[in-house]
């Protein structure tokens, strides 16, 4: 019974956190936010500071500026006086003092120049995982050449490598953004690896061979045969809740067998264009 209970309650939050990810860009009431969870108004201040491990206003805030930091150092096209006011600032000035007082560096500092392993560290919330019910989809993944860029090192620095191969994007030519599906390979969990050891691809469909070039870019294929299929929803920092129930669930009662092929990622859309909350992400898991 209490276990039915605390379900019961983490569910009621998990609608507050989706229906945040979704309309961060709408005003975010505490009223509107408990009536989403049907939470007494009252006491949701404390009930959420308590579950998630911040406020409710640091959070929307954090998730807001989260968001700003991707379109800063991924849409350099893009003003930071739009960047502000997408973020629901009334200002740049009120924006710069908000990004200022969390990150320590103005909008346009952190555009030249992004620490991404100090900005990770204000992302580290107690957020309970989701029990999702995943469903799974065999499929025949057909072989498919990519240009890689090779991330070694801490989880934290795969947004610079992102960085550095987006840049190669532009000056190549060969994988352009928006018209060639994008693509990660997880050789490693990060959650189980030392932080040295962490290997991540991140990799662009292309139709020929990557020659040199300066980003250290190479060419690779992600295999083709048979795979299990799970499409993730919403932010790319809970992806995890989907590959957990796949491994953990599905394949000790599926029969199958795995192959000798990391787990990979299709990213349909990406960040800066779409909010968190519409990321969608398909899962690949290789089988014999």
């Amino acid at each position: 019974m209490a276990d039915t209970r605390a379900q019961a309650y983490a569910a009621r939050f998990d609608k507050v956190l989706d229906h945040i990810e979704a309309n961060l860009g709408e005003v975010l009431s505490v009223e509107r936010l408990s009536q989403v969870a049907n939470f007494s108004r009252f006491h949701f201040h404390r009930q959420f500071a308590d579950y998630i491990g911040v406020s409710v206003a640091r959070y929307i805030l954090l998730l807001r500026l989260r968001r700003a930091s991707h379109q800063l150092v991924f849409s350099r096209d893009v003003k930071v006086i739009d960047i502000a006011l997408e973020a629901g600032f009334e200002n740049p000035e009120s924006f710069s003092r908000a990004f200022r007082n969390t990150f320590g560096c103005t909008p346009s500092a952190f555009r030249r120049s992004p620490d991404w392993e100090d900005w990770h560290t204000r992302y580290r919330f107690r957020l309970p995982e989701r029990k999702l019910k995943v469903q799974v989809e065999i499929v025949d993944f057909e072989s498919t050449l990519v240009a890689v860029l090779e991330h070694r090192g801490p989880v934290e620095g795969v947004n610079g490598s992102v960085a550095e191969f987006i840049e190669w994007r532009k000056a190549s030519g060969l994988s352009p953004k928006g018209s060639v599906r994008t693509f990660g390979i997880a050789y490693d969990n990060p959650d189980t690896t030392e932080p040295a050891s962490f290997r991540f691809d991140i990799c662009g469909e292309v139709a020929t061979e990557v020659p040199a070039n300066p980003q250290g870019v190479v060419t690779k294929r992600l295999a083709g045969g048979r795979c299990a299929r799970v499409r993730h929803l919403g932010s790319h920092q809970r992806i995890g809740e989907s590959i957990y129930p796949l491994y953990r669930d599905w394949l000790p009662q599926s029969g199958e067998e795995l192959r000798d092929f990391p787990l990979f990622f299709h990213y349909v859309n990406l960040l800066p264009d779409t909010p968190e909350g519409e990321l969608v992400t398909d899962v690949y898991l290789p089988l014999r």
